[in-house]
């Protein structure tokens, strides 16, 4: 098979939209979205890889806006966008990564 855009596009080459996840943090409840394991999620890798904090990289390459667009950068994540706001939340941190590993391990077979 040829490599390009239509075979790729067969093969299912190509992440799918955000999924929807519903998360609860301090007694209120929010929908957030997740990018599916994609092109994204792999630059935020080799970002952690080269040295960015890898559980920031995560929540700011898979935390997305409905159209796919990203709601945070690693600053806003770590505090250093903004000192004075300053990090995200511990909670709302594990909260993200939970709904992230559902996302990501969805579909797949359990040994």
């Amino acid at each position: 098979m040829e490599l390009n855009i239509a075979n790729l596009k067969k093969s299912k080459a190509f992440t799918a939209r955000p999924v929807a996840k519903e998360i609860e943090w301090e007694g209120a409840k929010f929908t957030c979205y997740v990018r599916p394991l994609s092109y994204q999620t792999a630059v935020g890798d080799i970002a952690a890889h080269r040295g960015a904090d890898p559980l920031a990289c995560r929540i700011a390459s898979s935390i997305c806006d409905a159209e796919g667009k990203a709601v945070f950068t690693v600053a806003d994540i770590t505090g250093e966008a903004d000192p004075e706001k300053g990090a995200l939340d511990p909670d709302l941190t594990n909260v993200l990564l939970i709904a992230i590993g559902e996302v990501q391990n969805s579909g797949k077979k359990k040994r």
